[in-house]
């Protein structure tokens, strides 16, 4: 019998029961690819990571981390990242550190910073990717599959893929009000990520109140298995190189920061600060998300 620590961890919040919770397995070392996939199954968040360290022969990184959706294993997640190196953090109590994960993006550092015996995750995404802008048709059936009007879209914002890793779809809108009472066709926009070859949707819009928050979003992957993810670190981060590789937001020196807010239509809500530091002072080069998590339970699983 196998038996392994399970945390579940609510990520971008300091409150239970909003942000996004993701299943962490910390010593995942003895686990089969189909056992992973089961316990995933089992504890039905959008995303579980499992933790295990590294064989005597892989000794530049700390740690191996998978991740798997309900019904399949992704390459990389953020929120379950920050729930993975929190739960980490809480185990063993880390002082600040730096720890350097393996992932099927590449190795990533995750920076652990402790206040007050509470900790603050940021993570390093992969490298930000984008891809051309779709056609008009394929924007089109995206827009409508997700219960959208064309005269909906931000003008400014060229519905297109991007990503740092774990790819999304990024649609600019106007309205929060439109946002927050979306109902998409899960099942066309499944059967469109077979033809773009991208599972997630992210539904965003500068129309906030607050001037701390510059947008807010929804993600949709039914693809995968998540009707909606909460809090989406793997979307909130790619937006931000998005944003200015498409001149939308534009800075004056080589760093730039925002806050996304998203959840708010399911009573989930959370927030991701996002930095995206850029080569000679346009190109989006590193892209990191910070994040709070908060411990819903721990317990110990036999298999």
């Amino acid at each position: 019998m196998k038996e392994v620590i399970v945390y579940q961890i609510d990520s971008f919040t300091k409150e239970k029961f909003k942000g996004n919770p993701a299943g962490v397995v910390l010593n995942a070392e003895n686990l089969t690819t189909a056992e992973m996939q089961l316990i995933a199954r089992e504890l039905n968040n959008s995303e579980t990571a499992f933790v295990f360290r590294p064989t005597t022969l892989e000794q530049n990184f700390d740690y191996h981390v998978r991740y798997f959706t309900p019904t399949t294993e992704v390459p990389s997640c953020g929120h379950a990242t920050i729930a993975a190196l929190y739960a980490k953090a809480m185990e063993d109590q880390l002082e600040s550190c730096t720890i350097r994960i393996m992932t099927q993006i590449g190795i990533l550092p995750i920076r652990i910073e402790k206040q007050d015996h509470e900790y603050q995750i940021t993570m390093t995404q992969g490298r930000f990717e984008l891809s051309p802008i779709f056609d008009p048709l394929t924007t089109q059936n995206i827009v409508h599959a997700l219960g959208l009007t064309m005269e909906d879209l931000d003008e400014k914002c060229p519905v297109q893929i991007a990503s740092t890793g774990h790819s999304k779809v990024m649609i600019g809108i106007k309205s929060r009000n439109i946002l927050n009472h979306l109902q998409p066709d899960l099942m066309a926009l499944a059967q469109l990520s077979k033809v773009i070859s991208c599972n997630g949707y992210f539904v965003f819009t500068f129309d906030s109140d607050d001037k701390e928050i510059l947008t807010y979003g929804r993600m949709f992957a039914p693809a995968i298995g998540i009707s909606e993810d909460p809090v989406t670190g793997n979307a909130n981060g790619p937006l931000g190189g998005y944003l200015i590789q498409n001149k939308i937001i534009s800075t004056a020196d080589n760093t730039f920061q925002f806050t996304g807010t998203q959840g708010e239509a399911i009573n989930r809500i959370g927030k991701v600060q996002v930095e995206v530091k850029l080569k000679d002072s346009a190109i989006p080069d590193i892209v990191s998300i910070t994040g709070n998590a908060v411990n819903v339970f721990r317990t110990v699983m036999h298999i």
